[in-house]
């Protein structure tokens, strides 16, 4: 029995590009209708703002200025100080001690007394200085006894000479008597004077005016001739104590130095240096140097803290513009000036020597006049035209 179902048949193959045939005609179908929408887009726009719609033209090259704000260069005199910072101190500080040896009995300064010439800072026990000086006068009193004695048996010699009952030899040893006699009178002068003066020691007095800056001793010490008992600060120049790097040494020496005191801000003292260590701190590699301050008082506090100041001999003059004009892309410091006449970048090459945060000092690579683009120096480029706008700002 024949089955009525018709055989099925085999597709024909698809073709590789119908798919994408099909899909292209169906997009042509909606062209025209995108056209006429949006020439009505257009119509209607023109209907409603009155304007026809503006054509895209391209814009030449020739009109794209670009305002740039700059700044006219000033070139000023500049000094770059090196600023160190000392302490007070007195030109001449000496430390005094007894010429003699003995046991201190009172100590009447204390660290910070001023002091006058004469003063008694110290004493020692005098017992025995007292009776060393009343020895040597008892020797003397029995010295001057004794030439008294052969004075008066060489008168008596001489007289009993004269009448011819001594001999000229008894006359001549009398006078050997009479002059021996004399020399001792005058070696116990001198004893009793060496004693005297060792008692007077037994008192140390100030040599000057000054200020106690230090104490080394204290009552019941046993103390040797010469050793320091006190410090005295003189009264006179007042010098500024700095440690000075090695790098600085010239400075020092041909610079111009000012000082300023921190308890007197904005009052500045002229200062010369007046001794330089020739060698250096072992541990910070500095030279300790002094410098004298002139108009400062003669009595003014020792241990103040001094900002001293060194310029160099002469200025050179620099230009500071604003840190924004600056440019650094690995090529070194650079900088855009309007070039005069035509209107367009130039990027100059400079020295810049140092920054405050807000300014920036050039050494060299800039004219008076020349014109600075302060801002938005990183969009710019090299030969394109501006149009300037000058900053209200100045170095």
């Amino acid at each position: 029995m024949t089955d009525p179902t018709p055989a099925a048949e085999t597709p024909p193959a698809a073709e590789p590009h119908q798919p994408k045939t099909r899909l292209g005609a169906r997009a042509r179908r909606f062209i025209p209708l995108a056209v006429i929408l949006l020439a009505g887009a257009g119509a209607a726009g023109w209907a409603l703002t009155g304007k026809p719609p503006e054509k895209t033209v391209a814009a030449s090259p020739d009109l794209l200025v670009r305002p740039v704000q700059v700044q006219a260069v000033r070139l000023q005199e500049i000094v770059q100080p090196k600023v160190l910072v000392g302490t007070v101190r007195a030109r001449i500080e000496t430390d005094q001690g007894f010429r003699v040896a003995g046991k201190i009995a009172a100590r009447k300064v204390q660290v910070g007394d001023r002091i006058s010439a004469g003063t008694v800072l110290a004493s020692l026990d005098d017992t025995d200085f007292r009776l060393n000086r009343e020895s040597a006068e008892a020797d003397l009193t029995a010295a001057r006894s004794a030439a008294r004695q052969a004075e008066l048996e060489l008168e008596r010699i001489l007289d009993l000479r004269a009448r011819g009952w001594s001999t000229e030899q008894a006359s001549d040893r009398q006078r050997t008597t009479r002059d021996e006699a004399i020399g001792r009178v005058r070696r116990a002068e001198r004893q009793v004077e060496l004693t005297t003066n060792s008692q007077s020691y037994a008192d140390l007095r100030a040599e000057s005016d000054g200020i106690v800056i230090s104490v080394a001793a204290e009552v019941g010490q046993v103390v040797a001739a010469g050793q320091t008992i006190v410090r005295i600060a003189r009264d006179g120049d007042r010098e500024a104590l700095v440690a000075l790097p090695e790098q600085e040494l010239a400075l020092a020496r041909q610079g111009r130095a000012e000082a300023e005191l921190w308890s007197e801000p904005g009052k500045r003292y002229p200062a010369t240096l007046r001794e330089l260590s020739p060698s250096a701190d072992a541990g910070t590699r500095t030279f300790a140097a002094r410098f004298t301050l002139s108009g400062i008082a003669p009595d003014a506090p020792l241990g103040m803290t001094a900002t001293i100041t060194l310029a160099p001999p002469e200025s050179v003059r620099m230009a500071r513009i604003p840190l924004s004009a600056v440019l650094n892309e690995g090529q070194g410091t650079e900088v855009f000036v309007v070039e005069a006449g035509t209107g367009q970048l130039v990027r100059r090459k400079v020295e810049l020597l140092a920054t405050d945060g807000r300014l920036a000092t050039i050494r060299s690579g800039l004219s008076e006049g020349d014109q600075v683009v302060t801002m938005g120096v990183h969009t710019l480029r090299a030969g394109q035209k501006v149009r300037v706008l000058t900053d209200a700002r100045q170095g």
